[in-house]
């Protein structure tokens, strides 16, 4: 689509790097704001999200290469391409446990604080899926349907041809998802409810939209490694929703 937004004399600006970017703003204004009314110290909180981005860099970049060792073993032509790319779950694990090492640090209660950070993730992921439509990565499948885009100068997918716009459907998805979190989160006070109804939704409209991709992203049996990831993700998610209904009855 428009993988170089702007370009001037030198210098280009990527139309990936700069909804990443706006997603990481929009999320930390949020996380800010939010943060206020928790009475979180505000440094404290920036530090903790830097960590937290940072991590989620690290991990993103990680389960990426992780997922790439079996496609290098059938084909080591590809070794040189290894680590060109991300995977959204590792982000979330590694942000997750930057997270827990600040806040174990700072003696804040971990839940709580993954109540307060989780719809600024998901506003970041939905700017960011944004990056992918305009870099033509995470393509769907080929469609005859009037809602193909084509994609004419993206190094990712192939030219002229119809493709249903997952970016756009996970985009969207993301979007609505953090609104019904800020909403959720003015009713529920239960610690981790906010970051467990994250978790269980976000797993599902993964699961399925992944039907919908047409990019290579690796497998797991008849299933994509996304897919494979979401399925615990989705029962890590109910149970946290759960903890303290578990909780009870085994006590009992």
């Amino acid at each position: 689509m428009k993988p170089i937004l702007f370009e001037f004399s030198f210098v280009k600006i990527y139309g990936y790097g700069l909804m990443i970017m706006i997603g990481i703003l929009a999320a930390l204004c949020l996380l800010s704001y939010r943060s206020k009314k928790g009475q979180y110290n505000e440094d404290n909180v920036w530090d903790m999200a830097i960590l937290s981005i940072i991590c989620g860099l690290i991990g993103g970049k990680v389960l990426y290469i992780i997922t790439d060792i079996k496609e290098v073993l059938q084909n080591p032509s590809v070794l040189k391409n290894i680590g060109n790319g991300f995977v959204i779950y590792g982000a979330i694990l590694g942000g997750i446990l930057g997270v827990y090492i600040y806040s174990k640090k700072k003696a804040w209660n971990t839940l709580r604080v993954l109540d307060l950070l989780v719809p600024s993730l998901a506003l970041a992921q939905g700017f960011g899926r944004i990056g992918c439509f305009l870099a033509g990565c995470c393509y769907g499948k080929v469609t005859s349907l009037p809602i193909g885009v084509e994609f004419n100068n993206s190094p990712f997918v192939p030219a002229n041809v119809h493709l249903i716009p997952t970016q756009i459907y996970s985009s969207i998805f993301d979007f609505m998802l953090a609104f019904f979190l800020l909403w959720y989160d003015r009713c529920e006070r239960k610690k981790g409810r906010v970051f467990s109804l994250y978790l269980i939704i976000y797993s599902i409209g993964r699961f399925l939209i992944e039907f919908l991709r047409g990019d290579p992203r690796g497998s797991v049996s008849i299933l994509s490694t996304s897919q494979f990831i979401s399925l615990f993700v989705l029962i890590i998610g109910i149970l946290l929703f759960n903890f303290e209904r578990i909780k009870k009855d085994v006590s009992k």
